[in-house]
């Protein structure tokens, strides 16, 4: 995948991720100045997961954002397209589920878990808003989706400044601690091309979810989004018949 190619083959990706998934961590924590560390934690905070709920996490990568869920005695399950990011966080977290699975064909049925989570893999996702579309479908009535991505500071100058590391000292940052600077231009370039906060907002909005707002990380480097899907079937037999939304499980409309 060149740099500029931005369509995001499925195969393409994940054949990406695969190559940098043993040093994918260290990169990362490099490249956001140990701020993941923090990205995340507000994460798990905003799921909440509870003792005997059923939570997925997509894009689990090699299972970083998934070992502080399941630590709070809730039943996770990371999902991943890439097959080595899978395998290496069996390898790392060998108790916990992991399943190589496409987010916009999940492999599961309608209303199973009670929150579902993405956490920088929505952008790499060929069509986001059937991923959405997914995450909607296998959550149960009332069940919360909480989404960490990348996004755009809102300051102008902050913005400048974000842009201008993302084009200069990020390039330097990945050939240090990458062995694929390639992968890693495609990813910077995806955070730049990616939309603002309001456009993803009125995605998730218009798959379902209600109870739709962010908040920015980071001055709004990142931003966090959460939603519910309605508990009022009437609300969501209406969404059903707007977004004309299969029931079949694994499908979207």
């Amino acid at each position: 995948m060149s740099r500029a190619d931005l369509s995001k083959d499925p195969d393409d990706v994940s054949g990406m991720f695969d190559h940098v998934a043993a040093g994918y961590d260290r990169t990362n924590t490099a490249l956001s100045v140990g701020n993941d560390f923090l990205w995340r934690i507000a994460t798990a905070k905003a799921i909440d997961p509870k003792p005997g709920e059923r939570v997925l996490d997509i894009a689990c990568g090699t299972g970083t954002s998934t070992l502080p869920l399941a630590k709070s005695g809730a039943t996770v399950v990371g999902v991943d397209f890439s097959p080595e990011m899978i395998a290496e966080a069996g390898r790392r977290h060998p108790k916990i589920e992991f399943r190589q699975a496409d987010a916009m064909k999940l492999p599961f049925g309608d209303d199973e878990f009670d929150a579902v989570t993405i956490s920088f893999g929505l952008r790499n996702v060929q069509d986001p808003k059937q991923a959405l579309a997914e995450m909607y479908r296998v959550l149960k009535p009332g069940g919360r989706v909480v989404i960490c991505e990348f996004s755009k500071p809102p300051r102008a100058l902050l913005r400048a400044g974000y842009f201008a590391y993302l084009k200069v000292v990020a390039p330097v940052v990945v050939g240090i601690t990458s062995s694929n600077p390639e992968a890693y231009r495609y990813l910077v370039e995806s955070i730049r091309e990616w939309p603002d906060q309001g456009t993803l907002t009125q995605w998730i909005r218009g798959v379902g979810f209600t109870r739709v707002a962010y908040r920015n990380l980071t001055a709004g480097v990142v931003a966090l989004h959460r939603g519910r899907k309605p508990e009022d079937q009437a609300i969501r037999a209406a969404t059903a018949r707007r977004t004309g939304r299969s029931r079949q499980p694994g499908t979207t409309g």
